[in-house]
């Protein structure tokens, strides 16, 4: 697992400078510094918007007796979008819109129901200190 998370933060940000470079090439500098102050700050609303109606939702499901489990992989999902749209980078923010849009979150959710269901079957889910 360290080796994914080593290479992450290795080839990751070579692809976002990459892409960086590429639109700077395109669109010119200062163009593409703007656009990416703006993605921040459109990043930064939605997320607080999102997260707001995720929180909110939570609430109303406790409120009502019921586990809010559906809604805190939304949370999930949002807390990922909003720190991936905070990040300088074309590609994060592709993925971080992806994952704050209501409409595109339940794809991200089922993968990620999917990771803690197969951690769980093999025994590899743990909760508490590491």
């Amino acid at each position: 697992m360290y080796k994914w998370l080593l290479a992450a933060f290795l080839i990751v940000p070579v692809i976002e400078l990459w892409g960086i470079l590429q639109v700077g090439d395109w669109l010119g500098g200062w163009t593409t510094f703007f656009i990416l102050i703006i993605m921040g700050f459109a990043g930064a609303y939605l997320a607080r918007a999102e997260g707001r109606k995720v929180w909110m939702d939570a609430q109303r499901q406790m409120q009502a007796g019921q586990i809010p489990g559906r809604t805190l992989l939304d949370g999930i999902c949002v807390l990922a979008g909003g720190i991936l749209l905070l990040t300088p980078g074309f590609f994060s923010d592709m993925v971080g819109i992806t994952l704050l849009l209501p409409m595109t979150r339940p794809f991200y959710r089922q993968i990620l129901l999917q990771w803690i269901e197969n951690r769980m079957r093999n025994g590899n889910f743990k909760i508490g200190r590491f």
